[in-house]
């Protein structure tokens, strides 16, 4: 074990994560979720983050909570947008490949933009390389980048 305090973070976020779901508190569900929690900071906890006590800041999960809505209202958004190109067959689509440069250095961070961006309808993120994300969209001339610094600035507050 490389990296003890990144393992103890995921364990801890895991447990939490189970108590939350399953909201028991009986000694049998705490057990289970111990040992899944242990399973997967076994697993994963290497690949959080390389500097665990900065998870331990307060704000960085406040951060996380207000990424969420973000990321749903963008999703809506780019769910009516596709939709109604698909019902009006008159709105251009005009697919194609776009390069951006990203700030985000650690690869938690890279994973969890290019996850959030291939999540939002329209968009597919199809590599990471360096400091550019390569990015195909339904039409070219849709404000991708507007949608890239929203994302990535908040999670620039999260893990880095």
């Amino acid at each position: 074990m490389k990296n003890r305090g990144s393992h103890v973070i995921v364990f801890l976020l895991s447990l939490s994560a189970w108590m939350l779901l399953t909201w028991k508190l009986e000694p049998g569900s705490i057990m289970i979720g111990a040992v899944f929690s242990l399973i997967s900071s076994t697993l994963f906890g290497e690949f959080l983050t390389a500097t665990p006590h900065r998870m331990l800041e307060p704000m960085r999960y406040a951060w996380f909570i207000y990424y969420i809505p973000v990321f749903l209202w963008e999703m809506l958004i780019a769910n009516f947008d596709v939709a109604y190109r698909v019902l009006s067959p008159s709105l251009p689509i005009d697919p194609g490949l776009v390069k951006i440069k990203i700030r985000l250095k650690s690869d938690v961070a890279k994973t969890l933009l290019g996850n959030s961006l291939s999540l939002t309808p329209g968009l597919t993120t199809v590599d990471i390389i360096g400091d550019n994300i390569y990015i195909h969209c339904i039409d070219i001339n849709r404000h991708v980048k507007k949608t890239v610094d929203k994302f990535e600035s908040i999670i620039e507050r999260i893990f880095e």
